[in-house]
């Protein structure tokens, strides 16, 4: 591209620039790796923490729920009793004022009916009532160990929100200076870095060369491709882990070897 002004052809940058502007890159952002490895698992831990506080609200409310309905069931059941004694109450009456032993039969068998009802109520709010009891039981349990999660819980925050406190002005510096670097190499070469840089453990997408080795993966580096390296005329990636290579001396202001 030309400039409209003076007519010289405007040159890109070179190679040994887009070289060094990847090693910088690499550089801040492994500044940046470190300052968020001092948070180490703790962001982690938050989370997990936050999602079994969530976990146990949740039970908390089935639970109560269930002691809602165990409690409306047992207040039936005392009801269904107390409406049978009425009948029982009401048919002994009845039988006091009976005209023949066929009509005492059959209140006998209604009084009978009704005080297996009662017996059967009886056995049922038994039932409800050890289930209500372990329900009671579980909930103190779970509330128990919500308020002992809540207490780790702030403990971690304000561990977490310590570090951050401490570290933020200088990540939010880091990370600016990597934006600009960013903005200064071409789309296609910083996706190929984000990319290594993202399934390297260590988080290495740029290394130079020590002791005739890749300072990724260590393996040999052949004499005549550390020659190329160091030329700094194109950009050279590891053939066995696909890092961007460099010469050990890419920052200083050495001229390349030719």
């Amino acid at each position: 591209m030309a400039d409209k002004q003076t007519g010289v052809k405007e040159k890109g940058p070179t190679v040994e620039s887009k070289i060094k502007d990847l090693f910088e890159i690499q550089r801040i952002d492994s500044e940046i790796d470190k300052i968020r490895t001092l948070r180490g698992e703790l962001p982690l831990e938050v989370q997990d923490l936050e999602d079994e506080l969530a976990g146990l609200e949740t039970r908390i409310k089935n639970f109560e729920e269930e002691v809602k309905e165990l409690e409306s069931a047992i207040s039936k059941k005392n009801n269904e009793i107390a409406d049978a004694q009425g009948l029982i109450k009401k048919y002994q009456t009845q039988q006091d004022n009976v005209r023949n032993n066929r009509e005492y039969d059959s209140l006998s068998k209604e009084i009978e009916f009704q005080t297996l009802e009662i017996q059967l109520c009886g056995k049922r709010i038994k039932e409800f009532s050890a289930r209500l009891s372990d329900k009671k039981a579980m909930i103190e349990d779970s509330k128990t160990g919500f308020d002992d999660r809540i207490g780790d819980l702030e403990a971690k925050k304000k561990e977490l929100d310590q570090i951050i406190a401490e570290t933020q002005k200088e990540e939010e510096g880091l990370m600016a200076t990597s934006e600009e670097i960013g903005k200064r190499i071409e789309g296609r070469l910083l996706s190929a870095y984000k990319r290594i840089r993202k399934n390297a453990r260590n988080g290495l997408a740029v290394v130079s060369v020590e002791r005739d080795a890749c300072g990724g993966c260590f393996n040999r580096i052949p004499p005549q491709r550390q020659l190329d390296i160091r030329s700094r005329k194109k950009i050279i990636v590891c053939e066995y882990c696909g890092r961007v290579l460099v010469d050990p001396d890419i920052m200083s202001n050495d001229e390349p070897t030719s």
